[in-house]
Formats: C-alpha cells, structure tokens, sequence
C-alpha cells in the first residue's frame, strides 16, 4: 500500500525540488464532479460478463503547486460515490445475473498539465493509488434459476459449474487499486471546466482466494467518464500566467 501511496507523494517533492527552476504555485480549487463508469470483475474461474454501467459523482480538490516550464504540476483529491459490480453473460438459458457494488471512493492523483493556465484550453494527465469502502450491494436476476438431480436445470448448465458467485456475500469491503486517465480542462473567468477517461486496475478481491475458496481472483477492473467543475478558493499572487 505504501507504494501507491508513493506516487502523487513523488510527483509533489519532484516538482518541489525544481522550484528553483519552476515558477512555483499556490493555487488551490474545489468543486465537484460526475460520470458513469462501465465496470467487470476478473474472476478466476472466468465467468463471462459484459460491461456493467453505474454512475459516480462526489467532491474535487486541487493543490497546483508549480508550474514548470510548460508543464502545471498539481496534486488532485477525490471522494466519490461509485456504482461498481458485474453483469454475466448466459448463453446456456434465459437466466440473467447481474450485481451492484456501491464504494465510497478516494482517488489522490499527481496531476500534470500542459496548455494555458487562463482563458485557456489544458490537456492533462492524472495517476495515482485510489481505495475504495464497500457501503450496500445488491444483485437482480431473471429467468427460471432451476437445479434438479438430472443436472438440466438453468443452473446446471452454466460453464464450468461456477456458481458460487450468486449467493456467495462480498467478503471484502476493502478495495484497492491504481488509477490513472486523460483529460482536457477548459478555465474561464467562472472557473475551471473538465471533462475526462480514466481506468481504474483492482489490486483487491472482493471475495477471499485462499485455496478452499470458491475464486483465486476477484477484482474491479472499470472504464470511467467524467466532467468535473471548480472554483478557485485561493491563487498565487504576483504569478504570471499565461
């Protein structure tokens, strides 16, 4: 965990230590942002899925603490509501198996920008260790959801026999991982205007993977769109910007 932790940390003393270089910032912005995310689990057993959609939405905090050269080096925190899950794939029968995962979400991101600080355009880059706490889950299915000692029941004829996963409870509510994505931000005299693609690589499993349990991989792996707004709370003064 220390070293995902490490990498905004990094990217801060980095920059701090060209300051002499660097003109150096203290700029600092909230606001809030929202999006959807397509989410899948990577079991292992494979179960096959297709892309599950939920929305996340919460609160933005920005500390850009120099500008160097061209490049604006910041330091981004989130906390964020997250709907996460999976959604199977059943082509043996009409059955249909689909579960949500809602996380309370913080993302810390090192930040790195390129383009105009004001009345501008910027493209950006952001990465970082993000953890995530289960809050509630819930799962929906349709269809027949039938098992007989004949073994042709909808349930007997799933691939692989994997079918532990539907009435097996989420037995970690820790989730961990590494983020990262691009985006383009818009300033204006109202404040700063985002709109970004990241994708988010799981580290954890949400159900235990010693050798008697029923996977030996279970982790998020989610494609996420956002836009985010915010608004200046304190700027450098004497800073030129361009």
């Amino acid at each position: 965990m220390k070293k995902f932790f490490a990498i905004p940390l990094l990217a801060l003393n980095c920059s701090l230590a060209h300051a002499q270089v660097g003109e150096q910032r203290y700029d600092f912005a909230v606001g809030v942002n929202g999006g959807c995310v397509l989410n899948r689990i990577s079991f292992n057993p494979t179960i096959k899925q297709t892309w599950k959609p939920g929305a996340t939405f919460g609160l933005t905090a920005r500390y850009v603490c120099e500008k160097y050269f061209n490049m604006i080096c910041a330091v981004q925190a989130e906390v964020n509501f997250t709907q996460m899950g999976w959604r199977e794939i059943i082509e043996t029968s009409s059955d249909t198996y689909e579960r949500t995962i809602n996380y309370i979400q913080v993302p810390l991101l090192a930040r790195l920008g390129f383009g105009r600080e004001l009345r501008g355009a910027q493209g950006y880059l952001v990465l970082g260790p993000q953890i995530g706490f289960r809050m509630t889950d819930s799962d929906k299915r349709t269809g027949a959801w039938t098992s007989n000692e004949q073994h042709t029941g909808t349930l007997d004829l799933r691939p692989n026999n994997v079918t532990q996963q539907y009435d097996l409870p989420i037995q970690r509510s820790f989730d961990y991982g590494i983020t990262g994505g691009l985006g383009v931000e818009f300033s204006t005299a109202i404040g700063h205007f985002m709109a970004e693609g990241r994708y988010y690589f799981g580290l954890s499993d949400i159900f235990n993977n010693g050798k008697k349990d029923a996977f030996g991989r279970s982790a998020h792996g989610a494609i996420v769109a956002k836009v985010t707004y915010l608004f200046g709370i304190s700027k450098t003064q004497g800073a030129k910007r361009k």
